[in-house]
């Protein structure tokens, strides 16, 4: 917040409060102590408005509200760069908050985090923690129901890029990874481009339509260009997080346009590192949920 802003704050909240005063005081003091049947002239549906004062409560209700947004203004913040005399600071009660709730929850966190992953699978309670951080930090992405999305990969299968067993799982979550599909357009150019889009459809079982002499002109560009990832026979390396490419599982799209779209202008996924904002043992609870979606067919419902 600039100064000017600062200013402006202030000086617009205590002019208000010091019109909205002079109001209130001086429509009191012209006001009548009896009361009259005489109207303000005022009539809407057949009801019409006595010309009388405000009650002595209704008026001291106002004056009590004035004083508590004066008392208020000076404890709180709420002019400018003023923090008030508390000192309160939402981000200061949110900070505190949390560290409550670590206080409280961090023996479980950590009873949890020591427990192997394959006994926490019989844990249903664990099982829940672990699906409670989840969905409050990686459903964004992957879903509520952790099936992924357009490029972002479904958790409740058997295809992983990275390898699906626990240490890896926790791996991923705990450093993040960066996987790197560059573009191939400059090297392969516009037709190799669709030679190669449709052998890679053909290995997973799709018909491109392309020509026996395109499949052939892909199969090659493929082996001198795509093996040293992918693999000669297109199923990925879990090292490099290659995808397989005969499996029919696609994270982007496995129509000719998006393939070829891949493979011209590369691709660049970006899974974040939790280690720092979750922890190991909250991690190690996601890992849990995550592995128990394809190991066990009593995974907690959401």
């Amino acid at each position: 917040m600039s100064t000017f802003w600062h200013w402006w704050i202030v000086l617009l909240t205590i002019a208000c409060l010091a019109l909205i005063t002079w109001i209130l005081f001086a429509t009191r003091h012209a006001q009548r102590k009896d009361t009259t049947e005489q109207t303000t002239g005022h009539d809407h549906d057949g009801i019409e408005e006595y010309d009388n004062p405000l009650p002595h409560w209704w008026f001291l209700l106002f004056v009590i509200t004035l004083v508590f947004t004066v008392g208020y203004l000076i404890l709180y913040p709420g002019l400018g760069y003023w923090a008030g005399l508390f000192g309160w600071s939402s981000e200061g009660e949110l900070e505190r908050t949390q560290l409550k709730h670590e206080r409280r929850y961090a023996p479980e966190f950590a009873r949890y985090g020591a427990t192997p992953v394959e006994e926490l699978l019989s844990n249903p309670r664990a099982l829940r923690m672990g699906q409670r951080i989840y969905l409050n930090n990686c459903a964004l992405c992957h879903g509520t129901d952790a099936r992924g999305s357009f490029g972002f990969p479904n958790l409740t299968d058997d295809n992983w890029l990275y390898g699906g067993t626990p240490d890896a799982i926790k791996t991923t979550l705990l450093q993040g990874r960066q996987g790197i599909m560059p573009a191939w357009e400059a090297i392969l150019g516009e037709q190799g481009v669709h030679q190669v889009a449709s052998y890679t459809r053909e290995l997973s079982g799709i018909d491109s339509g392309a020509s026996p002499s395109d499949l052939t002109a892909g199969e090659t560009l493929f082996k001198n260009n795509c093996t040293v990832c992918h693999g000669a026979d297109g199923k990925g390396n879990l090292a490099l997080g290659a995808p397989n490419l005969a499996n029919n599982i696609w994270l982007y799209g496995s129509t000719q346009i998006q393939v070829e779209y891949t493979i011209r202008r590369g691709r660049n996924g970006v899974m974040p590192a939790w280690k720092d904002i979750l922890g190991e043992d909250k991690v190690h609870l996601v890992t849990a949920y995550v592995y128990s979606l394809t190991h066990q067919a009593s995974a907690p419902e959401g």
